[in-house]
């Protein structure tokens, strides 16, 4: 038993970053489990309901943003479809249900519920964090859809590698900013 009150000790000062990658992990893989989609035609399930709704409405208006800001730098894209933007070279850029941003919001929920903190910040800063996971997520897309109009072959490397790293840096760094500017301090008696 002094064993573990030993460890817990040298733990402690760690306590939240041990909670942001328990739960981090914890729901992605909860998601992961319940929540089955197959990109072809767009139809998600949850515990086998189907909420296809919201993911099909996140991928057309996240397409029509992403189309928007590359139109301004590019002259060569159109929107084929509600949720395909294609550019004149024949790169074409799909956003499937995966690639709207509702998997991190919800993972960015079950952080700041999991983390001590005060409710009246929370209630203001889960919605605002969602917002930076949202206009990150349309960054994210952007630049990848700007990146492979003349290097499709690159897509494999950003998508799965470079930007799915950088979006939950960017998690992790919102996270950061509520723990050490945002939050009041929690009062709990000590333990030790």
């Amino acid at each position: 038993m002094a064993d573990v009150k030993q460890i817990w000790s040298k733990l402690k000062p760690y306590k939240d970053i041990i909670i942001f990658v328990l739960v981090l992990f914890a729901s992605n893989y909860f998601w992961k489990f319940t929540v089955q989609g197959d990109e072809y035609d767009m139809a998600v399930t949850w515990f086998g309901m189907d909420i296809t709704a919201p993911f099909t409405w996140m991928s057309e208006v996240t397409a029509e943003a992403v189309y928007w800001l590359v139109s301004l730098f590019r002259d060569t894209i159109y929107q084929a479809d509600a949720i395909t933007l294609r550019f004149t070279s024949g790169t074409t850029t799909r956003i499937v249900w995966a690639c709207t941003p509702i998997k991190q919001g919800f993972i960015w929920l079950c952080i700041l519920l999991a983390t001590p903190g005060d409710w009246k910040s929370k209630l203001w800063f889960i919605p605002f964090g969602w917002l930076c996971i949202f206009g990150f997520n349309i960054f994210r897309i952007f630049a990848i859809t700007m990146l492979i109009e003349f290097h499709p072959e690159w897509f494999n490397v950003l998508h799965t590698y470079i930007f799915k790293y950088i979006f939950y840096g960017v998690m992790f760094l919102l996270w950061v900013w509520y723990v050490e500017k945002i939050r009041k301090p929690v009062s709990s008696p000590d333990t030790d």
